[in-house]
């Protein structure tokens, strides 16, 4: 993985690292993101659903260009070897797995750090800058 950048606050004290500007931290859904949506109660399909073909190669080509990929899925630690085994089998590149996710969506990401969330609507392509409205502290 990419080395991390030291970061001082403005009395001089480390905080968080940081990963180089060029580089992006991608946090990716999986069920009903880069495959059709698996519901937990239906673990046996998640040994046989397709992967998206888009997904597969827009994923693996920023893994290629050195950004980190870490799938976020609501699945459970029970779920992990048939997750692990599917994205080896389709050949997905990735850095890790976060398993546990709340489930029921409507996610709002609070954290020091800078996020920047992207809504999947059914294509995956390369990101494209747009203005949009979002909520923030005042």
């Amino acid at each position: 993985m990419t080395n991390l950048n030291k970061t001082f606050n403005e009395k001089g004290e480390a905080v968080s690292p940081l990963l180089p500007e060029n580089i992006k931290n991608f946090l990716i859904d999986i069920d009903g993101t880069i495959c059709d949506d698996v519901p937990n109660e239906e673990a046996e399909r998640m040994a046989t659903v397709l992967p998206y073909p888009d997904a597969l190669k827009i994923l693996n080509k920023w893994h290629s260009e050195g950004h980190i990929i870490f799938f976020f899925t609501s699945r459970t630690e029970a779920h992990r070897e048939v997750t692990e085994t599917w994205l080896k089998k389709h050949n997905f590149k990735y850095h890790g797995i976060l398993f546990g996710k709340p489930r029921g969506g409507n996610y709002h990401w609070i954290d020091n750090h800078i996020v920047k969330a992207t809504r999947f609507k059914g294509n995956f392509t390369d990101l494209v800058v747009k203005n949009k409205d979002i909520e923030v502290f005042k």
